[in-house]
């Protein structure tokens, strides 16, 4: 008799043990708590830490409200019809406010049922919105556009878009063969554009070096007066007369004959 009392005391005291810990649940930092009492998703939403709950009745579901990355790729048609195949890294975070909603509203597996089709449609239906070019020359146009489309999506279903980031447009080989090739040609024209006006500059270089020789030519045959010419014979007579030692020639050209003046008297 004393043996089995001590073992229903045991049992009493197992028990409150066990209830003990059932009443106690722990949620983890960056999550939120889900308060569930016999299948019903109560309005209560529990932050981080320790909290009570009424064992074997209520349970509590943790949900991740941290911001999480989901990176896709897509295929879809431009508006030129192109096959284009995007790379997005999005990132996005359940809304802490709304976790029991999204718990009874859609379940665990939201990343899957939402996420993931929320990013497919919207890339699709900006992409067909641009040619080929456009996408990649108004990239952050289409960014913009496809985080709008997406933000809209994702907070109907109690999540929050925090970025997104295009990584990537991948077109087919003809494709980027086509582009290639017209980079080639706008290249080619442009340096023979270069090419023509270089040649076009020094022409008018040229032209204009020849007219100010030209002017300056003009402007020294104005100078030219005839007393300047005499003054010039002056100049080469004087420069003449410094070279003279003193003799003069025995013989002249013409009708006349020089007279030997060195034999005169001798």
């Amino acid at each position: 008799m004393k043996y089995s009392k001590s073992i229903i005391v045991g049992l009493i005291a197992l028990i409150v043990v066990v209830v003990g810990f059932s009443s106690v649940t722990t949620v983890e930092a960056g999550n939120r708590g889900v308060l569930v009492q016999l299948g019903e998703v109560k309005p209560t939403i529990l932050s981080e830490g320790l909290h009570f709950r009424i064992p074997f009745i209520q349970s509590v579901q943790q949900i991740e409200v941290r911001v999480q990355k989901e990176e896709s790729s897509q295929s879809a048609a431009s508006k030129d019809l192109q096959i284009v195949t995007t790379k997005v890294a999005v990132n996005y975070s359940v809304d802490p406010e709304a976790v029991n909603k999204l718990y009874q509203e859609i379940g665990m597996d939201y990343r899957s049922r939402i996420v993931d089709p929320a990013i497919a449609e919207a890339l699709k239906a900006v992409t067909a919105q641009y040619t080929a070019e456009e996408l990649i020359s108004k990239r952050p146009e289409v960014s913009a556009k496809v985080k709008d489309m997406l933000a809209d999506k994702l907070t109907k279903y109690f999540m929050l878009l925090e970025d997104i980031n295009i990584k990537e447009f991948a077109f087919s080989e003809e494709f980027n063969k086509a582009i290639e090739a017209k980079q080639t040609a706008e290249q080619n024209a442009l340096r023979a554009q270069r090419d023509l006006e270089r040649i076009k500059i020094e022409a008018e270089q040229k032209v204009a070096q020849a007219g100010a020789e030209a002017e300056a030519l003009r402007l020294k045959k104005q100078e030219v007066t005839p007393e300047l010419i005499q003054l010039k014979q002056i100049e080469v007579q004087e420069k003449a007369l410094e070279k003279w030692d003193g003799r003069l020639p025995n013989v002249t050209g013409g009708a006349t004959p020089f007279i030997d003046v060195n034999g005169f008297g001798k």
